[in-house]
């Protein structure tokens, strides 16, 4: 067992949660949960999603959401497409910070709910993304494969669907001369375990050694922190996370319940802190972020430690 010394934690709270909410929230109150998470230590913010206003009518302001924070040096704020029309309109705001991404699914059916188009044109698709990329300078920094432990749609998801998908991506940018891009492998649904977050992700950096690997996990069925625990056992080094535990996946639910949403950033900061591991976030600050969310929002959220509080307070007082 070998920890990192240090992680990455990227912030998608603002762009997770509000965009699967159904009552469109002020943009001055966004903003403003954008704006704490700034003070946080995050170096990467993710706002708002480039996506049909019809398909997702709660981020049809994403433009003038980007115009309404205030922007902090040192801090990334970026959005989430999922084509090439999304890419064009990140591009065009000098308020975005566009980071290059591609996506994959492990499955036709949810891909064909998703994003209306069976996975492996969706995998073809991304050559233009690349592509595009390479033409306007823009740094390829991830390759998302969701559904990447189970589909609910489809059940079991071998392994090898997995390895493919990264095994082409290298293979891609090996073609155009370009760093491999961060493989993250997403838990879009909920059905990754420790053990097999243990064997997924030693089977991608078999299958491609040279490239970083993170995750994006999701607390559907309450084993999303024990899922980050055995991720940093084998060396992952980035993360992502959901303020509050906003956010969720409307694919997840059982019945009518909403799924629970994506594991909260502040629990996998004081995990990490925890075993010693450098984050570069103040917990406290992000605590204060993640009780804000939740008046924003106004039912109570996921995330536990919001409250029940660190324990440095605790520490100090019996030190």
């Amino acid at each position: 067992m070998t920890f990192p010394k240090a992680i990455e934690i990227n912030e998608e709270g603002p762009r997770e949660g509000f965009q699967i909410e159904k009552k469109h929230y002020p943009l001055a109150d966004r903003a403003e949960l954008v704006d704490a998470l700034s003070e946080t230590g995050l170096s990467k913010i993710q706002v708002a999603s480039f996506v049909s206003p019809k398909a997702v009518p709660t981020m049809a302001d994403a433009s003038e959401l980007f115009a309404a924070i205030k922007r902090k040096p040192g801090v990334a704020y970026t959005s989430l497409y999922l084509n090439i029309k999304g890419f064009e309109r990140s591009r065009s705001l000098d308020t975005v910070d566009t980071e290059g991404r591609i996506h994959f699914y492990t499955t036709d059916r949810f891909a064909l709910q998703n994003n209306n188009r069976p996975a492996e044109q969706m995998r073809d698709d991304q050559l233009a993304m690349i592509d595009l990329c390479v033409d306007y300078g823009v740094p390829l920094e991830g390759a998302y494969i969701m559904t990447a432990f189970g589909c609910n749609l489809t059940g079991e998801v071998p392994i090898s669907a997995v390895t493919d998908l990264a095994v082409w991506t290298a293979e891609q940018c090996r073609a155009r001369h370009m760093p491999i891009p961060a493989i993250v492998l997403a838990d879009t649904v909920g059905w990754a375990s420790p053990n097999e977050v243990k064997r997924r992700v030693n089977a991608v950096r078999d299958a491609v050694p040279e490239a970083r690997i993170g995750l994006h996990l999701h607390d559907t069925r309450g084993l999303g922190i024990a899922n980050v625990y055995a991720a940093l056992e084998e060396g992952v080094d980035l993360f992502e996370g959901s303020v509050a535990g906003l956010g969720g996946c409307p694919f997840a639910g059982h019945g009518d319940a909403m799924a629970a949403g994506n594991v909260a950033t502040e629990e996998i900061v004081f995990l990490a802190h925890e075993l010693g591991i450098e984050t570069g976030i103040d917990l406290d600050a992000l605590i204060d972020a993640a009780l804000l969310a939740e008046k924003i929002i106004g039912r109570n959220l996921g995330g536990r430690l919001m409250h029940g509080g660190s324990l440095k307070a605790y520490r100090s007082g019996h030190s």
